[in-house]
């Protein structure tokens, strides 16, 4: 079991010397080398633009990431990175002391939270871009404090777009399941949460929030790491900024409180109805208090959880077909989803 793992290793590094091709002569290829040296400039490039605008930020919990947003001293970060905090101090890559900062505010719900610096940030704002644009492959770099180390740049490529990923709970942060995730190959590690995930075109398409852990072996998931898309991140903190609360999340809601509950084998069966929004989406669709919601969109939701997953993957004005049942009798209503 072992073995064939060593063995595998030694293989890959013996087909990888030097990282170059070689002609007869044993001279390495110089198209390969001009290629290295093109990449290694245009990371460069990209770092020289946009690290400057990467912040550090401190709570008396703990350490993140942040990005300069606009001229005016405003940072988004991660909600989990601010938690339950009102002040702060950022490190910036110019600064010789630290700055003061304060909570402008947070939405837990898709983990984004906006401070300010008080004073002169004398950092210029960062560019975002279009995330919606954003291929697979495409390759991009994470930049933030990981660990502490700030001013840390990692690569990698898009691996995907659209995810929907559960957030964990942590100190300060609910649990949440949040839509339109970009997975990357760039590490990202304690400290890199609110940073930056770049283009090579010098534009935030990102921001680095959690890796993947192992469900088997336990730990974080090498290379598979999730950064909240910038068109998400442009939406929730624009109208933390000029209105200091969202009201327009973007997030699909049914507009009911619920439960889990359990069958005659004590397994999830589904998520109860305990209360109904008045005049809410459920309450328009005859749902009520009591019901037991079983799929959504002909998926099947055994808890509460996976109600919420479901949910994440739509938005609002969708109409979808909610199965409930309802004093032990399966029925299938139409429901125009509301906004959360």
């Amino acid at each position: 079991m072992v073995a064939l793992p060593m063995l595998l290793a030694a293989v890959l590094l013996a087909g990888c010397t030097n990282g170059s091709k070689k002609d007869g002569s044993g001279a390495p290829d110089s198209t390969a080398a001009a290629g290295q040296d093109g990449q290694s400039s245009s990371y460069e490039k990209v770092v020289s633009n946009v690290l400057r605008s990467v912040v550090q930020i401190n709570t008396s919990e703990g350490l993140g990431s942040g990005v300069v947003y606009d001229d005016k001293g405003d940072i988004v970060t991660n909600a989990h990175v601010v938690g339950a905090a009102k002040t702060f101090q950022v490190t910036t890559a110019t600064s010789q002391k630290p700055l003061s900062a304060t909570l402008v505010a947070s939405y837990p719900p898709n983990d984004i939270a906006v401070i300010r610096v008080s004073g002169d940030l004398k950092v210029p704002a960062a560019k975002f871009g279009d995330s919606g644009k954003l291929k697979v492959g495409q390759q991009v770099l994470a930049m933030g404090s990981p660990l502490g180390l700030s001013g840390s740049v990692t690569n990698g490529i898009v691996s995907a777009v659209g995810r929907t990923v559960q957030e964990p709970r942590s100190e300060g942060s609910p649990a949440t399941t949040i839509s339109d995730m970009v997975q990357t190959s760039a590490a990202i590690n304690p400290g890199n949460s609110g940073g930056a995930l770049v283009d090579m075109n010098s534009q935030v398409v990102g921001v680095p929030t959690l890796a993947a852990t192992d469900q088997q072996e336990g730990g974080a998931a090498p290379g598979i790491g999730f950064a909240l898309s910038s068109n998400t991140v442009k939406r929730i903190a624009d109208q933390i900024i000029e209105n200091g609360s969202v009201s327009k999340s973007g997030r699909a809601a049914l507009g009911v409180t619920v439960r889990p509950v359990l069958n005659q084998d004590y397994q999830p069966a589904g998520a109860a109805v305990v209360s109904v929004e008045k005049n809410g989406p459920a309450d328009k669709a005859g749902i009520e208090p009591g019901d037991v919601i079983t799929a959504v969109g002909g998926t099947q939701v055994a808890d509460v959880g996976q109600l919420t997953t479901v949910l994440a993957e739509h938005k609002p004005g969708d109409t979808v077909e909610v199965t409930l049942d309802r004093d032990g009798n399966q029925q299938k209503i139409k429901v125009e989803l509301g906004e959360q």
